[in-house]
């Protein structure tokens, strides 16, 4: 059976999710919280998260954002033999920083990192089911041209862990964490405003710490929210 290519059905598929949006929050609908991190939920011999991790929330909702405090997330770091397919889209400026991000936070925790690249949404789409093919611990996905597709496909494969650094989806499922700052917080096309895309806000030391927070995040099952690094 052939699938519709990703580019013929974003728009729609992007007004009608922005409609159930509405009518969710209309019925009054209330999703069930996902745990606390704790030496529990987090994987064996993972270093714990600062207390500021949270900020001012003891019990993140799915979406909700939080504000983790600068340094929270400091030692957390994935165990041996963690696996990772990072997806691209473009070579702009600001994605090639954040790619370069993640491939220096991979060799320097010994991480197995695969690194899948695309052009257009047909390839954004063709790398997703290649990087969940592979079943690796964690699919990243770097920048804001890879959101369109990641908000169509991402809540069909809710066995795989996604996280999106420096841009998010509108409504992520459980399975898709985001970090975000100022000047890099993509939600989609037509849903952002200019200063939400800000290729300047994307530095070095801003993509280091979208890559670890949200590392730390996944790894202690904070899953399905929003992490705003400090201005």
């Amino acid at each position: 059976m052939t699938r519709t290519p990703a580019s013929s059905f974003l728009s729609s598929a992007l007004t009608v999710a922005a409609a159930g949006a509405l009518v969710a929050a209309m019925a009054g609908c209330v999703a069930t919280a996902p745990e606390p991190a704790s030496s529990s939920t987090a994987q064996g011999g993972i270093r714990p998260l600062g207390d500021g991790f949270l900020g001012s929330v003891t019990t993140p909702t799915p979406e909700a954002t939080v504000n983790p405090e600068p340094g929270s997330w400091a030692g957390v770091v994935p165990p041996a033999g963690y696996r990772v397919a990072l997806i691209t889209a473009g070579a702009d400026a600001a994605t090639t920083t954040l790619a370069t991000a993640v491939t220096t936070w991979a060799e320097r925790e010994s991480v197995a990192l695969t690194v899948l690249t695309a052009s257009t949404d047909d390839e954004v789409e063709q790398r997703i089911d290649e990087a969940v093919g592979m079943a690796p611990d964690l699919v990243v996905g770097a920048g804001s041209r890879i959101v369109d597709v990641f908000t169509l496909l991402t809540g069909q494969h809710l066995q795989q862990q996604f996280l999106i650094i420096g841009a998010e989806l509108p409504e992520p499922t459980g399975n898709t964490t985001a970090v975000v700052w100022k000047g890099a917080s993509f939600r989609g096309t037509g849903l952002s405003t200019a200063d939400e895309l800000d290729p300047d806000a994307v530095t070095p030391a801003r993509a280091r710490d979208a890559i670890t927070a949200g590392v730390a995040s996944v790894l202690h099952d904070l899953t399905g929210i929003v992490l705003r690094l400090p201005s």
